[in-house]
C-alpha cells in the first residue's frame, strides 16, 4: 500500500527532508535514483532522488508526464515562482534533502517507510518510527531509538529543538564515534546495561560534546539488551515522565523483536525466492515474479569474500553482514534488485537495460569502494539474462568469474565471466583431473622427478623460457642466473624430459600442464 508524503515529511522531516513546493496529498510507492540515461520504467507513484539536478522545473515537468509524485533535490533550494508554477501543474512535489545529508541514506530511509508491497514491508502503524514520535509526545523531547553499537534504527521529529551533536547522529545513523568513546570511558554504557531505571546524562561532564542533556534507558528482552532510548531533554524528567519512558521500553521491546523476527522471516523467505530463481527450474518463474523481476532483464552478480574468520559462524556473519550492505547500496541505485546469501556466496540479481556489461561493472565497483580496503570482497559478473530461465546460466558465469577471483587471491576485484572465460576453463580441466585421479605425466613428470632428486631447477627453467617466449637472456634474468647457466639448464631439460622445445605442440603441451600443475598446488 502507498505511503503519503505527509508521513514521510512527519517522519523524516525537519532534519533530512523540506517541503519546497506543490506538497499536497501525493501518495508514494517505489524510490528512483535519477539518471538523464536511464529510460526504464519508474515504479509506480514514485519519489525520485534528483542527484545533481540542475533545470528543477523542466525535470519536475518531465517526471509529472511519467507519473512521478515527488521530487527531490540537494538543498537549499531557491522555490522561484517558475519552479512552483512547475510544481504545481505537473503535480510533482518538490522537497529538499538537507545539506549533510547522504542521498544512499535517504534512499535507505525512504525504502523502510515507504510499503511498496515489497516482501516483509512493515505495516506503517507498527514501525519504530511511530513508536518514536510517541514516546516523544509523552516525554515532549525528541527521541531516538538506537540499537547495542548506537546505531539509529529510528527518531522522532522535532530533532531541530535538540543540538549539533543529535543533527550528526540522526544524519549518519550512528553515534559518532567520539560520543561512544567519551560514554564507555565514563561508564555511562556500563549503568545504562545495568540499571533498570532511566539514565540522566549531562554531555558536558562526559567531554563529549556541547549540547542538552540526555535521558537514557536500556530496552530489555529478559536479560538481553536490544537496544536504547536517548531523549534529548533540558532538565531531568519528572517522576511521571520517567515511567512513562520505562513503560514504552516494553513497547520497543516488542517491536524490536518483532523486527528482528520479521527480518529473520524475510531473509529466508527473500534467500529461498532468490535460490529457486537462480536454480532456473519449473518453479524458477513464479520465484522471479514474486521479487518483482517479471519482464526485466537481468544479471547476476556473486560476491565472495578472499579471507574472513576462521570459524564457521564467523564467516556466516562476515557474509551475511556485506551480503546487506550490498542489497542497501543496490536498493538506493538499482530498485528491485534481490541479494541473498547462499552457502558463503552473497548473490545478487540486478535488473539491467543496455549496456548491462559496463553497468554492471560500475555497479560492482562502486559497492567495494565504498566499503573500502577494509573488507577483502570480489564479485564476479554473469552474462545478461533475458528471461527467468536464463538466470541459471547468468549464476554459472558469475560463479566461474568468483572463483577465477578468490583463486587469485584479490588481484583483480571485478570481472566478468568472458573477461575470465580462459582461467575458468584452466580450473575447470584442473577439476576434471582431480576428480578422474590424473597425475602429472610426460617431459613435465621426468623434469619433477629430477629435480627431486639433484635439486636441479630444470622445472623453473623451462618455465621462465616459456614465459619469455624462448628470449633466452630475458628468461636467465627471470630465473637469476648467468645466460650460459641457463643455456645449460635448457639442454638438460631437453635431454632429461625428452622434450623437443623446436615443436609448437610439445611447447603448447609443456605450458599448459606447467599451468596446470600450479593451479593444483595452489586450488585446495
Amino acid at each position: 500500500m502507498p505511503t503519503s508524503i505527509a508521513r514521510v515529511l512527519d517522519d523524516l522531516g525537519d532534519v533530512l527532508l523540506e517541503p519546497i513546493a506543490g506538497v499536497r496529498r501525493q501518495q508514494l510507492g517505489g524510490v528512483v535514483i535519477h539518471d538523464p540515461q536511464d529510460s526504464s520504467d519508474f515504479p509506480e507513484q514514485a519519489i525520485v532522488l534528483g542527484v545533481g539536478v540542475q533545470d528543477v522545473a523542466e525535470l519536475l515537468v518531465a517526471h509529472g508526464r511519467r507519473g512521478v509524485q515527488a521530487l527531490v533535490i540537494r538543498g537549499p533550494v531557491e522555490a522561484t515562482p517558475a519552479v512552483r508554477r512547475a510544481a504545481e501543474e505537473s503535480g510533482v512535489a518538490l522537497l529538499g534533502l538537507a545539506d549533510g545529508a547522504s542521498w544512499a541514506q535517504l534512499a535507505a530511509l525512504l525504502r523502510t517507510l515507504l510499503a511498496e508491497g515489497e516482501i516483509g514491508a512493515p505495516e506503517p502503524a507498527e514501525d519504530l518510527f511511530a513508536v518514536a514520535n510517541a514516546i516523544a509526545a509523552l516525554l515532549d523531547a525528541p527521541v531516538t531509538i538506537e540499537d547495542p553499537a548506537s546505531r539509529v534504527l529510528a527518531f522522532s521529529g522535532r530533532q531541530d529543538e535538540a543540538d549539533e551533536s543529535r543533527v550528526e547522529t540522526i544524519l549518519g545513523r550512528q553515534v559518532p564515534a567520539r560520543f561512544t568513546l567519551a560514554l564507555k570511558r565514563n561508564g555511562v554504557f556500563d549503568r545504562l546495561h545495568r540499571e533498570r531505571e532511566p539514565v540522566y546524562i549531562d554531555l558536558a561532564a562526559q567531554e563529549a560534546a556541547a549540547g542538552l542533556p540526555r535521558v537514557a534507558v536500556a530496552v530489555r528482552a529478559g536479560t538481553e539488551v536490544l537496544g536504547s532510548i536517548w531523549a534529548a531533554v533540558r532538565e531531568p524528567l519528572s517522576e511521571e515522565r520517567t515511567r512513562a519512558l520505562v513503560d514504552a521500553t516494553k513497547v520497543v521491546a516488542l517491536h524490536l523483536l518483532r523486527l528482528r523476527a520479521g527480518a529473520d522471516v524475510e531473509r529466508r523467505l527473500r534467500t529461498d525466492l532468490v535460490s529457486t530463481a537462480l536454480e532456473g527450474g519449473a518453479a524458477a518463474p513464479e520465484a522471479v515474479v514474486r521479487l518483482g523481476l517479471l519482464g526485466r532483464p537481468a544479471v547476476v552478480l556473486a560476491m565472495g569474500l578472499v579471507s574472513g574468520e576462521d570459524d564457521d559462524a564467523g564467516r556466516t556473519a562476515d557474509g551475511q553482514r556485506f551480503a546487506d550492505a550490498l542489497a542497501v547500496h543496490l536498493a538506493a541505485v538499482q530498485p528491485r534488485s534481490a541479494v541473498a546469501l547462499l552457502g558463503e556466496v552473497a548473490y545478487a540479481i540486478v535488473p539491467v537495460e543496455e549496456n548491462s556489461r559496463e553497468r554492471s561493472i560500475r555497479l560492482a565497483e562502486g559497492f567495494l569502494a565504498r566499503m573500502g580496503e577494509r573488507v577483502a570482497a570480489v564479485i564476479g559478473i554473469g552474462p545478461p539474462a533475458l528471461d527467468a530461465f536464463g538466470l541459471r546460466r547468468s549464476r554459472d558465469g558469475a560463479d566461474r568469474a568468483l572463483r577465477v577471483l578468490l583463486t587469485e587471491g584479490g588481484c583483480r576485484r571485478v570481472a566478468t565471466v568472458d573477461d575470465v572465460h580462459i582461467d575458468a576453463l584452466l580450473l575447470e580441466l584442473n577439476d576434471l583431473m582431480a576428480a578422474r585421479g590424473d597425475t602429472v605425466a610426460g617431459p613435465i613428470a621426468r623434469l619433477q622427478a629430477y629435480d627431486a632428486r639433484h635439486n636441479a631447477e630444470l622445472v623453473r627453467t623451462l618455465r621462465c623460457w616459456l614465459d619469455a617466449f624462448g628470449d633466452v637472456t630475458a628468461a636467465a634474468a627471470a630465473a637469476y642466473v648467468h645466460v650460459n647457466t641457463f643455456r645449460y639448464r635448457l639442454k638438460r631439460v631437453t635431454e632429461v624430459g625428452e622434450i623437443d622445445l623446436d615443436d609448437s605442440g610439445q611447447r603448447f603441451a609443456a605450458m599448459l600442464q606447467l599451468r596446470l600443475t600450479h593451479l593444483g598446488e595452489g586450488v585446495e
